[in-house]
């Protein structure tokens, strides 16, 4: 693996900073204070969480093998105690963390 210059290290540091700076300052720029947002932005805050939600799902299923051991059985218990987790508490981090912590110590330490 090489490493990068001190010129080349600065300049990529630059550029990730210039890109940060203007994703950040660009809603603040293309829409007003006051008003509402347009259609679209509305639209897109209301299908895109779900979207998101469901690649990861596929992202996270897509390695699991039912034809040898352990058959997916960690993935069905994680998955299964995320959404038991969501539907007693209503939160996302928590229905998140506990699924992926469940998963670990299944994974690591069960099969």
């Amino acid at each position: 693996m090489r490493t990068l210059s001190d010129t080349k290290a600065l300049a990529v540091i630059l550029v990730i900073s210039a890109v940060t700076i203007f994703t950040r300052a660009l809603p603040f720029v293309l829409f007003e204070r006051r008003g509402t947002p347009p259609k679209i932005i509305l639209y897109l805050g209301k299908v895109l969480p779900t979207a998101i939600i469901a690649m990861l799902v596929v992202y996270c299923f897509k390695s699991v093998t039912l034809t040898s051991y352990p058959y997916g059985i960690p993935y069905l218990i994680a998955s299964g105690a995320v959404v038991l987790l969501h539907l007693w508490k209503r939160n996302n981090l928590i229905s998140i963390f506990g699924g992926t912590i469940i998963f670990m110590i299944l994974t690591q330490y069960v099969f």
